[in-house]
């Protein structure tokens, strides 16, 4: 059950956030809210120690804080700094924190650059009503960056230490 569970709800919620900020440039506060919940209750089920689980709440903590200053300065999204929070609480600490802010700054940049390439094509004229590419179209909005930070996640949630420890029980 708890396999389960670690196996749901993070991709879900990342799934969730890209899809919602495609459509409507913004992040449901319920999404880091259910990654924060889920990950405080799920983690010492697994058997997290009490020190790492702490680590991990401070790797939320520390991404908050940057995200926040960014956010400040006009520089990102409170949707995408609540959302970057919320899964660096789940990477934890670690190298894995790293990769995921790596990973998803590279898909950032690239789907960035895409966006601004498409905004300046004449294909962003006869495709921008669909309410799918509407927001990838319109040069008055930003770029909806939860679709780089859910893609990050995705690839990066594999070696995160309760998927790891999920896999390994399904393997036992």
């Amino acid at each position: 059950m708890l396999e389960a569970v670690i196996f749901v709800v993070f991709p879900f919620c990342m799934l969730f956030a890209a899809v919602s900020d495609t459509l409507s440039m913004t992040i449901a506060n319920r999404v880091p809210v259910l990654l924060v919940a889920t990950f405080a209750l799920v983690a010492p089920l697994t058997g997290m120690d009490w020190a790492t689980f702490g680590w991990h709440f401070a790797a939320g903590a520390l991404v908050l804080a940057v995200t926040f200053g960014l956010f400040a300065l006009g520089g990102m999204g409170g949707g995408d700094a609540k959302l970057l929070a919320a899964t660096a609480l789940w990477m934890g600490l670690n190298i894995n924190l790293i990769g995921y802010l790596v990973t998803s700054a590279f898909i950032g940049g690239l789907l960035t650059v895409a966006i601004i390439a498409y905004r300046k094509s004449p294909l962003a004229t006869y495709t921008g009503h669909s309410r799918f590419l509407r927001n990838f179209a319109d040069e008055s909005v930003g770029v909806p960056y939860a679709v780089a930070l859910g893609a990050g996640g995705l690839i990066t949630f594999p070696d995160s230490p309760l998927m790891v420890w999920a896999l390994q029980r399904l393997t036992t």
